[in-house]
């Protein structure tokens, strides 16, 4: 019997409300020795995935480790976007160790988790494979991840695809929660981040409107 087609989205296609972001480490200290990715790129990805969660309404952890004693403040492209939000600062390196942020992974009531930061072979790698292994689906974003070489980035992201975790990236991730130009409510959102941090593709939105008036869909 041929297999019947509907047009609905794949389960495991993220939307707004079906997960929750923790964004992890991206603090100067963490930043100086990250070598897999530019710092500018890093900055911008980060920024870009934070300004989607926000603006989608993410339920969204931000979470530092020794904030004030060593790693230093969180960058504000990740920050100010969630305006006031309190961040969650850590002792320890995997931040699923960490009772203080349980409790809010807890409180978010989410099976589905999405991580980025630094560094990938710690700080990433770490709570994602904890979450997968307590019956979490984990998704991570790999472009707004960082490590001291290009070396430590990708074997780290190997070892979490294989055991299970599902790698995107900030873009995808920003293109995924919109999925349809007909949501209207939040297209001049989407079209917007991508104009500011989408690079080449924001440029190319921001060439068609104005060149001749383009609107995808």
């Amino acid at each position: 019997m041929p297999q019947t087609a509907t047009p609905t989205p794949g389960k495991s296609l993220l939307s707004p409300s079906d997960h929750a972001l923790i964004m992890i480490d991206f603090q100067s200290q963490m930043a100086f020795a990250t070598k897999s990715i530019d710092a500018v790129l890093l900055r911008n990805n980060a920024a870009l995935v934070a300004s989607a969660a926000a603006g989608f309404k993410v339920p969204t952890i931000l979470t530092t480790v020794a904030e004030k004693s060593f790693s230093g403040p969180m960058f504000s492209e990740v920050t100010e976007p969630f305006g006031n939000k309190k961040l969650l600062d850590r002792t320890s390196m995997n931040t699923w160790e960490d009772a203080a942020v349980i409790q809010e992974v807890n409180r978010l009531g989410k099976s589905r988790l999405v991580f980025c930061g630094l560094w990938t072979s710690v700080c990433i790698v770490g709570p994602a494979l904890s979450a997968l292994d307590q019956g979490y689906e984990a998704y991570v974003i790999a472009d707004a991840c960082g490590d001291v070489s290009t070396e430590a980035h990708d074997r780290a992201m190997d070892r979490m695809v294989q055991a299970g975790v599902r790698p995107m990236t900030s873009v995808q991730y920003l293109l995924e929660l919109q999925r349809d130009w007909a949501r209207t409510d939040t297209y001049d959102l989407t079209t917007g981040i991508a104009k500011k941090f989408g690079g080449g593709y924001g440029l190319g939105i921001t060439y068609a409107k104005t060149m001749f008036g383009a609107h995808e869909g």
